[in-house]
């Protein structure tokens, strides 16, 4: 161990993704010219080999087993705090870094003191983009993002603002909030704005962060100097329906908290942030029944 801290810390928090984990630490280690960094991972509760698999193939790792699943936030809140890094890189267990993806990191954090937060691009495993670094979300955007009336008007200028589909993402650029799928976080400015807040069990912690920091004073950077690859849904396609009720929830939070500030407004938001999870819900629930009767058809088809 080193006397003086690392560079980086990285907080990683798992859910029964033993193998997405494992890659992701792989490209940990794959790293070139990296800064000093060390890696904590906080495993909420998974039932596959994820904590066995940590601890036989990287011991080095500090390892935080809770015997509950605590939800992003909270287990989150667990690494940063036992974090000593300068930086404190959040990282999900589905992502992959290329091998420069540290070093640039903090070259671009160290060359911008004003820079609360530096995220770099990320991508789907086919290399597309994805849409990492948003503008604050609106009512509207809530409207037409991934929701039926999207899929009507699917050239609706809201959504797409939303996500800066009007943009390159080639360039450097002060955004007003990052994915909390790749996010270092300079300390001085985690030491002043605090942890994440514990309310968001899951979704929409990282606006409400990004809304924190700039409040403080501190700005977002996105610096695409780096690739990382995030595969997306791994932990939540294990529990759709959960998934979707806590990611609105958040979404309400979120809404209630910083940009719906009378009650006519809260209650405004209430009423369409529940009617858009009960329609995402139906569509799911849908959906399945019909991959199920297809399925039966199929099969009894081929019984005759």
């Amino acid at each position: 161990m080193c006397d003086t801290p690392p560079d980086v810390s990285v907080c990683i928090v798992s859910w029964n993704v033993a193998g997405d984990l494992r890659v992701c630490l792989e490209s940990l280690h794959a790293q070139e010219q990296a800064p000093e960094f060390e890696i904590i991972v906080a495993d909420n509760n998974s039932s596959d080999e994820s904590v066995a698999m940590v601890r036989e193939l990287f011991p080095e790792v500090t390892l935080i087993q809770n015997e509950e699943n605590l939800g992003f936030a909270k287990a989150t809140n667990q690494t940063l705090r036992a974090a000593s890094g300068r930086y404190l890189l959040m990282l999900n267990p589905d992502t992959v870094l290329e091998p420069d993806s540290l070093r640039t990191l903090v070259e671009v954090a160290d060359a911008h003191p004003e820079a609360g937060i530096v995220a770099p691009k990320l991508v789907y495993p086919d290399g597309s983009l994805q849409y990492s670094c948003r503008r604050f979300p609106t009512i509207s955007a809530a409207v037409f993002r991934n929701t039926i009336l999207g899929r009507i008007f699917p050239r609706a200028r809201s959504a797409s603002a939303y996500v800066m589909a009007d943009w390159d993402h080639d360039a450097e650029c002060e955004v007003d909030w990052v994915s909390g799928a790749c996010m270092m976080i300079r300390r001085e400015a985690y030491e002043q704005v605090g942890e994440l807040d514990e309310d968001f069990v899951w979704g929409s912690e990282d606006v409400d962060y990004g809304v924190r920091m700039h409040r403080a004073g501190w700005t977002v950077l996105f610096a695409p100097v780096t690739k990382v690859v995030h595969v997306v849904g791994r932990s939540t396609d294990q529990a759709v329906v959960p998934t979707i009720v806590r990611a609105h929830r958040g979404m309400y939070l979120l809404y209630r908290k910083h940009f719906a500030r009378n009650f006519l407004a809260r209650a405004f938001v209430w009423l369409g942030v529940w009617l858009r999870a009960g329609l995402l819900i139906a569509s799911w629930e849908m959906r399945r029944l019909l991959s199920k009767l297809l399925r039966w058809s199929r099969r009894r088809v081929g019984e005759s």
